[in-house]
């Protein structure tokens, strides 16, 4: 292709990126201080991260089943198409339960958010049923609050002194039970994902300190890409000019899959990256040498691979739904700051100014296997033919 695609696949230094990277490899300080700083800023939003669930408030206003929700809501504030499910397991039919289970009606009543309620006994007399409305969006911050409220307070002291137990079903509650899931299993997950890497990339490089670098580096784009999304989606930050809706909170699955999928795509293009510099540095024993040709010599290709995912993943962020706007737009700016403020600016920053201790490896750490990617291939010398 002219003009973009003239020198791809030889190998030569882009004039682009190499100019970055020489710059950069004369001051990292300045660099890293600099860009470090951008990245933490930008992640400082992600401590306000609010988990939630988004439900047919947050639907454009053109469609139908928005507007019935409005209308609803609007006529009927407190009738809702998902009731909260209350099951009560015990001896209904003593007089202590029977009477918990009216004062619980009467609680929901009085309760803003509740509406009308019915009960239900199970012909064995040890099941009853409560069905009472929950006013609103079933997934907005209202219904879920209004759940939780119920399971933590009112349910506790209405049934207390009874041998009866109360426990609360229907789509609200399972958004509640869900969401929390999330928040609870979200640290170990982390956990889990970073110390797997620390020790594969520790195998495969044979230094912790390239494994450190790597995985605070990748935590540094994700981090930016978590404050992002809450900026513009919690906060209201620029969401007119991409056309994002503002909501209360962000979606409850979306921080794991950005994660998940941030960090496998990250850690994929800093493998590709610090292979090539390891072997140049083998061959040159000078990391300077091996950081500037490797990132400028591969950053093209790292850049446009990148771009591709961005233009798929651009095309949620359009979609009408917020989840997947959140979604989209999470991975594609994560995605741009990967691929060039971290592969071009504060990996050779960092790697210029640790120099020989990229390479380290403590004595008790030297029984780990040598994994090399491509074996070592003997020069293939042709026999001789027979009369020659």
């Amino acid at each position: 292709m002219p003009f973009i695609g003239r020198n791809i696949g030889s190998g030569d230094e882009g004039r682009f990126w190499g100019g970055v990277v020489r710059a950069v490899m004369r001051q990292p300080v300045v660099y890293l201080v600099t860009f470090g700083a951008l990245l933490i800023a930008l992640a400082i939003p992600t401590l306000g991260l609010n988990l939630g669930a988004s439900g047919v408030s947050t639907l454009p206003n053109r469609l139908e089943s928005k507007k019935g929700y409005e209308a609803l809501n609007r006529d009927f504030p407190q009738a809702s198409a998902s009731p909260a499910l209350i099951a009560v397991k015990g001896d209904v039919r003593s007089p202590q339960v029977r009477a918990a289970i009216a004062r619980l009606r009467h609680e929901l009543g009085t309760d803003p958010v509740f509406g009308r309620s019915d009960v239900r006994f199970s012909a064995d007399g040890q099941l009853a049923a409560i069905g009472v409305e929950v006013g609103g969006d079933k997934t907005g911050p209202r219904a879920l609050a209004a759940i939780r409220h119920l399971r933590s307070t009112l349910i506790p002291q209405t049934f207390r002194g009874t041998n009866a137990q109360a426990v609360v079903g229907g789509d609200t509650a399972d958004n509640v039970d869900f969401i929390d899931a999330m928040n609870r299993w979200l640290p170990f997950v982390f956990v889990f994902v970073l110390g797997l890497s620390f020790v594969l990339l520790t195998i495969v490089f044979r230094s912790i300190v390239i494994a450190g670098t790597s995985i605070v580096l990748n935590l540094l784009s994700v981090g930016a890409a978590y404050g992002l999304v809450i900026l513009v989606f919690r906060h209201g930050i620029g969401n007119g000019l991409f056309g994002f809706q503002r909501v209360s909170a962000i979606e409850a699955w979306v921080p794991l899959f950005l994660f998940s999928v941030l960090f496998g795509l990250s850690m994929d293009y800093q493998v590709f990256l610090l292979s090539r510099i390891k072997e140049r540095y083998d061959a040159t024993g000078s990391t300077t040498d091996a950081v500037t040709h490797t990132v400028g010599s591969t950053a093209r290709l790292i850049t446009g691979a990148a771009l591709i995912i961005v233009a798929v993943f651009s095309g949620f962020a359009r979609g009408d739904l917020v989840m997947f706007q959140q979604m989209g737009f999470g991975v594609a700016v994560a995605l741009l700051i990967d691929a060039t403020i971290i592969r071009s600016v504060l990996l050779p920053a960092a790697m210029k100014l640790l120099d020989g201790w990229n390479w380290y490896l403590p004595h008790w750490l030297q029984w780990l296997p040598r994994i090399e990617v491509e074996p070592h291939r003997e020069e293939h010398v042709p026999l001789p033919t027979p009369g020659s």
